[in-house]
């Protein structure tokens, strides 16, 4: 008798199909346990997820969960149906963070296929999902676009025409979400770490972070762990060996957590990262890879309404093994220097002066 195997191995590219829903498994509640592996993991100083003193001065019941959690927890819901046989994560757009997250919510996720692409080479294609993340009442929490590059199980598969998304160029600052309740005027600078706000940065600007944080082995795979995120090349070093880096890849999104980590020193009152309008990982990363970030300024933008929160449009560049001080980045030649793993372009949502 032949009996069906129970376990599953992951979608791969001739899996999918434009138009699919995907319910993903798992909600997930966080606690403030995860708060402090956050902090553990990449040692953010942020004082709005930091402090319920802080947050209670500006309006907020208690300290936020911070938003690369969110997005951290979001993504990994969705990585056993997109992205368990991904060869790479390959860019981001039109992220959205919407409520605020507590401790004591729970999250679930679905996606949308939006778009599919198979390669030249015909073992892997590129597969473009909209991903969104809500919380117990319904209310989303994270909403956006990505694609990833995923093997294909058999490259003699058809596959259909190719559909490739279009995304924004940028999140509207006018679509940007500010926090319910949110009030700048108790907004303490000493204790936010700078006194710095938003009329104080100009567009052109750029912001050596000065800092570089080592990332250990141990990191990436606790990450990896503590985010439910099945992705073979992350959590398998035996399974790496075979690849064309010969060991596992990074998290991704640990390197995202780490510059923004980074950004405190010069942004300490983005106190909100609002939505991201575009993101590479230019490269890979590994165990013992030291990570460095600069900051340029793009964009200063009122928020509608608001008299007393501005958004802050920037492009975060991390490298490795590379101080940042020379602002390594794309050359004439519109390629990137051989040190950056990462480039960001979003919004934080920053105090204004109140007159």
């Amino acid at each position: 008798m032949t009996s069906k195997s129970k376990t599953e191995a992951g979608n791969f590219f001739e899996d999918f199909k434009v138009g699919q829903e995907i319910r993903h498994a798992t909600p997930r509640t966080l606690t403030e346990a995860d708060a402090a592996l956050n902090v553990a993991l990449y040692g953010s100083r942020f004082a709005i997820n930091s402090s319920d003193e802080f947050a209670r001065g500006i309006g907020l019941p208690r300290a936020p969960l911070d938003d690369m959690l969110v997005f951290h927890v979001v993504i990994g819901k969705t990585v056993a149906d997109i992205s368990v046989n991904a060869v790479a994560n390959l860019g981001y757009a039109e992220f959205r963070w919407g409520v605020l997250v507590y401790p004591g919510d729970t999250l679930s996720v679905s996606s949308k296929v939006l778009g599919l692409r198979e390669n030249s080479n015909r073992t892997s294609g590129v597969v473009w999902v909209r991903s969104t993340g809500v919380n117990q009442r319904g209310e989303m929490v994270l909403d956006y676009v990505r694609w990833v590059m995923v093997h294909k199980r058999d490259p003699a598969a058809p596959t259909g025409a190719p559909v490739v998304s279009k995304t924004a160029a940028s999140v509207a600052s006018a679509d940007l979400v500010v926090p319910a309740g949110l009030s700048i005027e108790g907004y303490d600078d000493v204790a936010a770490g700078s006194p710095y706000r938003w009329e104080d940065y100009e567009p052109g600007e750029r912001i050596d972070h000065v800092s570089g944080i080592t990332l250990e082995d141990s990191d990436h795979m606790l990450s990896t762990r503590l985010y439910q995120n099945t992705a073979r090349v992350h959590f398998d070093a035996f399974a790496g060996k075979n690849t064309r880096f010969g060991r596992r890849l990074a998290y991704g999104g640990h390197v995202i957590s780490l510059a923004r980590a980074l950004s405190f020193n010069g942004l300490a009152n983005g106190f909100r990262v609002a939505a991201v309008n575009a993101g590479s990982h230019v490269a890979p990363t590994f165990g013992g890879d030291t990570v460095y970030a600069w900051t340029e300024v793009l964009e200063r933008s009122p928020v509608p309404d608001r008299a007393d929160v501005g958004a802050l449009r920037v492009r975060t560049i991390a490298a490795k093994d590379c101080p940042c001080e020379g602002w390594p980045g794309k050359g004439a030649d519109g390629k990137y220097h051989p040190a950056v793993v990462l480039d960001l372009d979003y919004w934080l949502l920053m105090p204004r002066r109140i007159a």
